[in-house]
């Protein structure tokens, strides 16, 4: 999953305004694990527990794009 995963990870560096690209597996919500790529600026960013953002089908399909487009 590393392997996919940095790629992904290095694109979502330079689409968004962030120090870095947080990964975390989290398994509970679903019965499977999987990756979180999470652009942060700092540890506690990657505290789930806080409330979701809540975005736009086309604010999400502009992320993608960004994202998309550099890799």
């Amino acid at each position: 999953m590393l392997l996919f995963a940095k790629p992904i990870a290095h694109a979502i560096e330079q689409a968004f305004d962030c120090n870095r690209c947080g990964l975390s597996v989290v398994g509970l919500e679903v019965p499977h694990a999987h990756l979180h790529l999470v652009p942060i600026d700092n540890s506690d960013d990657l505290n789930f527990t806080r409330p979701k953002l809540k975005l736009s089908p086309e604010q999400l399909k502009a992320s993608q794009g960004k994202i998309l487009d550099l890799l």
